[in-house]
């Protein structure tokens, strides 16, 4: 009986289809950097380069002769910057990758074996680019965040401030609001000049000053030390500082904001009606020096401070975080999802292991949701939402619903250059309140009750 034959099953993997062939990797380092490009382009195709200016522009050079016109690098720290920027003048193609999207296999970790791995998941279009705006962007953001540094420094000697007053007993900042004031400044520095009389202290009170002279001069009685004086007083120094660090800061973005084209006529639209939903409230300390509502606006080609909530500072962030231009979001949903506030839903067996937000540190986010925390006691449409979704799903919750509709609500009007409309919400809220007078009927209805109008 003759014996048949069996077949032998071939197991080879069919290699991806490859998308990108003039693509290269770039692992970054703090000293060195290592660069891959395809197996067909150089004898050897993984070199290291120190992360020298000049290393770096032999190396862009490096890539020029082996065709490359793709560059793949993960945004490690602030080490990329020097090697995207390089790179990017001499005409690659430069995305920047996050770390999470491209981890390689358990073990075996170098350099070497990263960067072809970024290079082989980037010639297979495996990878996609963290969003970057435009340079003259990116600018501006790093004067903002850079102040934001500066104001979080300023914060640190307040305290510094309030610590050396309480070693001595002290109560003066229990007493008025803010002791980086008129009254709370004039009060430490004739404290610092050698005053002592708590009566001749307190006739330096503001008249704007809630507190009486007897309550503030009781506050200044106190246990003078010779070594909790000096502290007050470096401290003192080191917050001037600071103070003068942010107003020059503050000139170089204006500089910078100039230097950017206008999206609307801003004698035009001036004459659109002022906004009735903001109240008159206590100027932020920390609001710049110049007119950056006007900036915001002929930059934008909408008020976004009209908006409940949002301020001045808020649509800085924006510009600064994400610029004028959107094309690079399909939609409010694409937008919102890189803002990290809407679900980030994890399915496996077709149930639904996790819907919460995704972890991030996003900052157009952050002041988003300090925004949304803003309208717990707003009267407006917004503030109804707010409390609404913190009445029933709490306060964590309800802030990021609101981040979410107000990110909507700002692309809206900066993709369309629309001003903001509250009136649009009527048809929600009256919606609302058929839904919460249905719901009210039923639930009388059940307790054996009748609702009559009243």
């Amino acid at each position: 009986m003759a014996k048949t034959k069996k077949k032998k099953i071939k197991n080879e993997v069919q290699p991806l289809h490859v998308m990108q062939p003039n693509s290269a990797g770039i692992d970054i380092g703090a000293a060195e950097i290592y660069v891959a490009v395809p197996g067909d382009r150089s004898d050897k195709t993984v070199r290291r380069f120190d992360t020298f200016t000049d290393d770096l522009h032999k190396a862009a050079k490096w890539l020029k002769q082996c065709g490359i016109k793709s560059i793949a690098m993960e945004s490690t720290g602030v080490y990329w910057i020097p090697v995207f920027q390089i790179m990017d003048a001499y005409g690659f193609d430069v995305i920047l990758v996050n770390a999470r999207h491209v981890k390689n296999v358990p073990g075996r970790k170098t350099d070497v074996q990263d960067c072809q791995w970024l290079q082989y998941l980037h010639s297979v279009g495996l990878l996609r680019g963290s969003f970057r705006p435009a340079q003259d962007i990116c600018a501006v953001r790093s004067l903002l965040r850079h102040r934001d540094n500066l104001v979080k420094a300023a914060s640190s000697h307040v305290q510094h401030m309030q610590k050396s007053l309480t070693q001595m007993n002290l109560q003066i900042h229990n007493v008025i609001s803010d002791i980086t004031g008129v009254t709370g400044l004039a009060i430490i520095d004739a404290i610092l000049a050698g005053q002592r009389d708590p009566d001749k202290l307190a006739e330096l009170r503001d008249p704007r000053i809630k507190a009486d002279k007897k309550t503030i001069a009781k506050s200044l009685t106190g246990d003078y030390r010779r070594e909790h004086l000096f502290t007050l007083k470096q401290a003192l120094q080191s917050y001037r500082n600071y103070r003068q660090l942010i107003i020059d800061c503050d000139k170089e973005i204006e500089v910078h904001l100039n230097e950017f084209d206008s999206r609307v006529d801003i004698d035009q639209s001036r004459l659109d009606p002022p906004s009735s939903k903001k109240t008159k409230k206590k100027p932020n300390a920390n609001q710049p020096d110049f007119d950056l509502k006007t900036h915001m606006f002929r930059l934008l080609g909408t008020d976004l401070s009209r908006i409940d909530g949002v301020n001045d500072l808020t649509a800085h962030v924006f510009f600064t975080e994400v610029g004028p231009d959107l094309s690079a979001f399909k939609n409010a949903s694409h937008f919102c999802a890189w803002l990290g506030l809407c679900p980030h839903n994890k399915i496996s067996g077709g149930k639904v292991l996790s819907s919460r937000t995704r972890a991030g540190s996003n900052r157009l986010a952050q002041a988003l949701r300090m925004a949304a925390n803003s309208l717990w006691s707003s009267k407006s449409y917004l503030g109804e939402y707010f409390r609404r979704m913190r009445a029933r799903h709490g306060a964590p919750k309800a802030i990021t619903a609101t981040a979410h509709k107000l990110a909507r609500i700002i692309y809206h009007l900066v993709k369309n250059q629309k001003a903001f409309d509250e009136t649009i919400f009527a048809d929600h809220e009256q919606e609302h309140q058929r839904r919460l007078q249905k719901r009210v009927a039923n639930q009388a209805k059940s307790l054996g009750f009748k609702l009559v109008p009243a």
